[in-house]
């Protein structure tokens, strides 16, 4: 049996309009699979974060353990607890032999948190660079860890 043209139009009809949109049902479905990916992944991503930039602090506090080696080979000792790492970027003016600056920058770079590095004189006659992590606090699992440099 042969549809009627308008009975043919009618059924056309029907059927763009079932394709014109989404229903709530599939709006809903959609959303509930992207918070699921998202609270998989999410975690993952933040963790990364924190340990990437525990990892940038070690290698921008190697750097300035570098910087004060040149400065000690320049100027035959380390610099004083009281110059700090400003003597890396002015002359002190009582360290003769003084080649500086030595950063390539020409200033002092924060932690990865803000803060800034800790140049601290070793009983042993040595140094350490330090950052003490996110909270700025001494010791701490995670992103709070400490990171403390030197050779």
């Amino acid at each position: 049996m042969r549809q009627t043209q308008a009975e043919a139009q009618q059924a056309k009809g029907r059927r763009s309009n079932r394709q014109r949109g989404y229903t709530l049902a599939e709006m809903l479905v959609v959303l509930v699979i992207l918070a699921l990916l998202t609270a998989l992944i999410a975690p993952r991503v933040l963790g990364r974060v924190g340990q990437a930039k525990g990892q940038t602090a070690k290698v921008q506090a190697e750097n300035l353990v570098q910087a004060v080696e040149m400065f000690r080979l320049d100027v035959g000792r380390y610099p004083a607890a009281a110059e700090g790492l400003a003597v890396l970027l002015t002359d002190p003016g009582n360290a003769p032999g003084w080649a500086g600056p030595y950063l390539s920058r020409k200033l002092l770079p924060p932690d990865p948190w803000g803060q800034p590095f800790t140049y601290t004189l070793r009983e042993d006659g040595g140094f350490a660079i330090s950052s003490l992590g996110a909270d700025g606090k001494p010791g701490g699992d995670g992103e709070n860890t400490d990171v403390e440099v030197g050779p």
